[in-house]
């Protein structure tokens, strides 16, 4: 069974060119899974699987407690790995065929306000290069809207300040093009000049835009753990993600009048119900405009 889940790893991985976090988390499922199977079920191999058994560690995840989205994300992983052993001819059968996918409620993204964000931009000191790191990284973020593991991905020479745009590989390994403002821009500049040269390391020379003490490339912990640390100096209390940002940047552009479809290209998102969803977010604050500014609200 191991054997099979490196085969699809490295099927999805080469084939479907899924980024690095993906994979690894189809792995976690996956390998939860097959042990659930050889332990529980104890099933000698994946041709013996069958629907019933795959509800039974539904209903096994169900009571640990998991959420209706774990157990969703589950299942699609179930469901590629029985497609691609199907496809392999491992298997005779998909028993996932006929595994619903469980109703999930949608919640709306969590945002800053306009004031809660500059809070976090200027909390960074930028008289020495640790803050001048930390400030471009978190302009870049909210000047752009990119993913986190998008902003630790960037090399320097996908920053083109003179002309005011990144460039970005997304989910699939697909390349988009995203302006950037003059604020970030000069944020970013600040930090090459005055902030990265203290951060490079002969040793581990690395093209990478953000690196940490040792001149490697930022990994996302590295990012998450500096996040926290501002948000506490920023005095924010709102539960704060990487994604938080990005969330931020597409509620903000939404309610001031962007076009969704610009908001979609410059997020990424490759089908624009997903974008859709920031109509939702702004929707309280419109109306709370309404009832303050309107004659006859």
């Amino acid at each position: 069974m191991e054997q099979h889940l490196q085969e699809f790893k490295q099927y999805m991985g080469v084939e479907k060119r899924l980024a690095l976090n993906t994979l690894l988390s189809y792995e976690r499922d996956l390998k939860s899974y097959l042990d659930y199977l050889n332990k529980v079920e104890l099933l000698p191999s994946l041709n013996d699987v069958q629907r019933v058994h795959i509800i039974h560690f539904l209903e096994f995840l169900k009571e640990q407690g998991k959420s209706a989205k774990t157990l969703a994300r589950h299942i699609a992983s179930i469901r590629a790995f029985h497609q691609f052993l199907l496809r392999s001819k491992v298997v005779e059968d998909d028993p996932t065929v006929q595994i619903e996918t469980p109703r999930m409620e949608r919640s709306l993204p969590k945002v800053l306000t306009l004031k809660e964000v500059e809070q976090l931009l200027d909390t960074p000191k930028t008289n020495d290069h640790y803050g001048l790191r930390d400030k471009a990284m978190l302009e870049l973020l909210y000047a752009t809207g990119i993913r986190v593991s998008e902003l630790i991905d960037l090399d320097i020479v996908h920053v083109q300040l003179t002309m005011g745009f990144i460039r970005c590989r997304g989910k699939a390994d697909k390349e988009r093009i995203i302006p950037i403002g003059k604020t970030a821009a000069d944020a970013v500049k600040h930090y090459l000049e005055q902030g990265r040269p203290h951060f490079v390391s002969l040793k581990h020379a690395d093209n990478a835009l953000f690196l940490n003490h040792q001149g490697k490339r930022l990994s996302r912990q590295g990012f998450w753990k500096i996040l926290k640390k501002l948000a506490f100096e920023a005095g924010i209390d709102k539960e704060l993600t990487p994604h938080t940002l990005r969330h931020s940047f597409a509620a903000h552009l939404v309610e001031n009048g962007a076009d969704l479809r610009a908001v979609q290209e410059m997020l990424g998102h490759a089908d624009i119900s997903t974008t859709q969803i920031y109509t939702q977010v702004t929707k309280p604050r419109l109306t709370d405009v309404y009832r303050k500014f309107h004659p006859r609200a």
